[in-house]
């Protein structure tokens, strides 16, 4: 039996995630289909049962429905469970299992993409959702110093903030977009809402931290497509380091496969199906 696997969200339209997952099952000889599955709100609980049938290994979770899934699953794994959201799920003979490979595959992406290592370093991040989670937690599991989040919203990233105090070890605050730290002060921005993504709702979005783009900060987005965002731009031409958000998406995606087949994913394969899919 062909097995089946897909992404789960909605849209779908700017995702390159079939194209890496299905290079890595034909690059290992594995009878598996990876498939797009465009999935309103109204339609997850339908769509997440249909994860337990035979064949089916499981899926990738994707905006906006990585904390809506959760009271959907039989299991949440500890490290999805602190971070408070699921970005991929593992079908075990009917018992759909959450996981959350987001946290692990930006520090990798950090580390291999930018030489970057959190120990005792001073972040700053742009939103509070189910990446932005993830980005927290994995800072903070690395060592991160002091971590500031901010959002539209301020009391979500202050929600945040207090998720990361209580269960880890690091110094987080959570605040609106007027309550930026002063220049200086920051090691590491990280950009993790759809702010600048081609075909979301505000490709041209910036977010309000010029003042803070020197040479001595490194500026992620991870926002993959475009490949330079307008942040990214930005911060270039302060001078600023820079680092996209292809390599996360790809060591979360190994990650997940890893978890779906139990093989050892092949990376290079995966970032040059990703490379293609982009153009």
């Amino acid at each position: 039996m062909t097995g089946r696997v897909g992404i789960i969200g909605f849209p779908l339209g700017h995702s390159v995630s079939p194209a890496f997952q299905q290079a890595a099952f034909d690059r290992l000889g594995i009878d598996a289909r990876y498939e797009t599955w465009p999935t309103p709100a109204g339609e997850l609980q339908n769509r997440i049962e249909s994860l337990r049938e035979d064949g089916t290994l499981g899926a990738n979770v994707t905006v906006p429905h990585k904390q809506a899934v959760m009271p959907l699953l039989d299991e949440i794994l500890p490290v999805a469970e602190s971070i408070g959201a699921v970005n991929t799920i593992i079908n075990r003979d009917g018992v759909l299992i959450g996981a959350n490979t987001d946290a692990s595959g930006f520090i990798r992406s950090l580390e291999q993409g930018a030489r970057f290592s959190a120990v005792r370093k001073r972040a700053l991040i742009i939103g509070a959702g189910g990446a932005a989670r993830a980005v927290a937690f994995g800072l903070a599991w690395e060592g991160i110093l002091t971590l500031t989040i901010l959002n539209r919203t301020a009391e979500r990233a202050r929600e945040l903030a207090r998720d990361v105090s209580r269960i880890t070890a690091a110094e987080a605050r959570g605040g609106g977009f007027d309550e930026l730290p002063p220049a200086g002060s920051t090691d590491l921005i990280v950009q993790c809402t759809s702010m600048g993504m081609s075909g979301g709702p505000d490709p041209d979005g910036l977010p309000p931290v010029s003042g803070l783009l020197t040479r001595d900060v490194l500026v992620c987005d991870l926002v993959y497509n475009p490949r330079v965002t307008p942040l990214l731009a930005a911060a270039r031409a302060k001078g600023a380091r820079t680092l996209g958000g292809l390599g996360m998406l790809v060591y979360q995606g190994a990650a997940a496969f890893e978890l779906w087949t139990g093989q050892e994913p092949p990376e290079d394969s995966m970032f040059e199906a990703a490379e293609r899919a982009l153009g």
